[in-house]
C-alpha cells in the first residue's frame, strides 16, 4: 500500500533558479572585475548573451543595469586617464571606483531581496 501511495503522488517541482543563479554569477564577475578588468568584460558579455532570454523578468533588468554600469564605468575610466594630464584624473578614477562598488553592492542586495533595479538611474 505504501508503494502504491508513493507512486500516485506527483513529485513536487523544484523552482527554476537558473536565471537567478546566472545573474548572481554575473554580479560576481563584476565584483572580481575590481581586481582585474577582464572579469568585468566577461560579465558584460554574459549579460548581453542572456538579456533577451530573461526578457520581461526582474533578471533582465539586473542584466541591463550591469550593462549600463559597464559602459558608464568604462567611459569614466577613459576620462579619468585623459585627465591625468592635468592631475585630476585620480579624483575621477576614485569616484568611478566608488560608484562602481556602490552599483554592484546595491544591485546584489536588490537581487537577493528578489527586487528589480532601475535600468536608467545613476545610483
Amino acid at each position: 500500500m505504501n508503494e502504491e501511495t508513493s507512486q500516485s503522488q506527483a513529485p513536487v517541482p523544484t523552482p527554476d533558479n537558473t536565471a537567478r543563479n546566472f545573474t548572481w554569477i554575473t554580479y560576481a564577475m563584476y565584483a572580481l572585475g575590481l581586481f582585474t578588468g577582464l572579469f568585468t568584460v566577461v560579465g558584460v558579455i554574459m549579460a548581453y548573451a542572456k538579456r533577451g532570454e530573461f526578457a520581461n523578468s526582474v533578471y533582465a533588468d539586473h542584466l541591463q543595469y550591469l550593462i549600463r554600469t559597464f559602459w558608464i564605468a568604462l567611459l569614466g575610466v577613459i576620462v579619468g586617464f585623459l585627465l591625468m594630464i592635468i592631475l585630476i584624473g585620480w579624483v575621477v578614477l576614485i569616484a568611478i571606483w566608488v560608484w562602481y562598488i556602490y552599483r554592484i553592492v546595491m544591485g546584489a542586495i536588490r537581487l537577493n531581496d528578489g527586487q528589480g533595479v532601475s535600468t536608467t538611474s545613476w545610483f
